[in-house]
């Protein structure tokens, strides 16, 4: 193998496949870089088994092709000391050693074989593929990874649930406390199907997107799935198991319905809560006709808060409680300047929706379970 490229353009692409590097690898081969190099594209691969990101950079200048496994963190602490400047990779294939060398100097690493590494998963004869453009992919991933859980028990709760039909598409995502779904009807698929998506892949997936225009090409079977766009290509393992059922826990006939200004109620919940029991974060909302009470106490420490907030309140009067960091987290996370808590009562889950205008082909709903309030 021996090629020339420019230090910034091949450390970016390595800093963008090392996130799925693991810190305890149970295969020493994978603590390196995958190097294929091939006509004028170098592929770079990284994996932890669980997970793999390939990524292809374009060479101008090469002169013989080739692979290997290079060291992953010793090459990138290497390159993050260049200036932008073109480097010069050569092999030793009777000494394994890779030659890198710049106008000024040079430096020797070890590689290692190709054949060690990995291959790749492959996918059944009954894959499924579907096209997502890459700004709507990475705002359902941001708009439900926040809700997905930690727990061991129930695996499947740990991911985003992509739920595709031939109407419409849902990332879901809950932790049995709080529940987010968003749908676009603008991306389908010709028979339903779905997956569950880990949240690491899912969090690897966003960072990617972020700088991505590309329509992402989603292809899954059973085990794996392939997220392949802008010259990279994500492999994970899905997780296996059936998720609840989501949408029979959303509640109908919500007579009453609370609408207000998204960053006001934010903002007083955060205010309210400092005087909440810390191990518990409850905090009240009493709702009468246009006019929402915030209050939250600490009896051990002689601690309470109350903030009188205007809205528009159609409904009963009601007193419910909620957890306040959950509440806090959904209306950060929505992107709405008002939103719409629609309740039935005090002992069902309010959803927290838009209030107004919003894209037709988009909806972003939340559900948050209450909690039980002194009398």
């Amino acid at each position: 193998m021996k090629f020339t490229v420019s230090s910034s353009e091949l450390l970016h692409g390595l800093l963008s496949v090392s996130r799925v590097i693991s810190s305890r690898n149970t295969l020493p081969i994978l603590d390196n870089f995958l190097f294929v190099l091939s006509g004028n594209t170098l592929e770079v691969t990284a994996s932890d088994l669980e997970m793999t990101l390939k990524t292809s950079i374009a060479i101008e200048d090469v002169q013989e092709e080739g692979e290997i496994a290079v060291p992953a963190k010793l090459l990138t602490d290497s390159l993050k000391e260049f200036p932008d400047l073109p480097l010069t990779f050569s092999t030793e294939t009777n000494e394994e050693i890779l030659n890198i060398s710049w106008m000024s100097g040079a430096s020797k690493i070890p590689f290692f074989p190709a054949e060690d590494y990995p291959s790749l998963p492959e996918l059944g004869d009954l894959a499924i593929s579907a096209s997502f453009p890459s700004d709507i992919l990475l705002s359902g991933i941001n708009n439900t990874i926040y809700a997905t859980a930690e727990d061991e028990l129930r695996p499947v709760m740990n991911g985003i649930f992509f739920d595709m039909t031939p109407e419409n598409t849902t990332l879901v995502a809950t932790d049995s406390h709080k529940l987010v779904y968003y749908t676009r009807n603008d991306v389908r698929v010709a028979e339903k199907c779905s997956f569950i998506l880990p949240k690491k892949p899912a969090a690897i997936l966003r960072t990617l997107l972020a700088k991505s225009e590309d329509a992402v090409k989603v292809t899954f079977d059973m085990k794996n799935a392939y997220f392949e766009f802008d010259g990279n290509v994500l492999i994970c393992r899905l997780q296996e198991g059936t998720y609840p059922a989501y949408r029979s826990v959303i509640p109908k006939n919500n007579t009453n319905k609370l609408v207000i200004n998204r960053v006001s109620l934010l903002n007083a919940v955060k205010r309210v809560a400092v005087c909440s029991n810390q191990s518990t974060s409850h905090i009240k909302l009493s709702l009468s006709f246009n006019k929402l009470v915030i209050s939250a106490s600490d009896t051990n420490f002689s601690m309470s808060a109350h903030e009188t907030l205007d809205c528009i309140y159609e409904g009963d009067e009601m007193h419910i409680g909620f957890k306040s960091t959950f509440l806090a987290e959904i209306l950060n996370n929505l992107p709405y300047e008002e939103v719409s808590i629609e309740l039935s009562d005090p002992t069902r889950a309010g959803l927290i929706l838009a209030a107004g205008e919003t894209d037709p082909e988009e909806v972003i709903c939340s559900l948050l379970m209450p909690i039980r309030i002194p009398s």
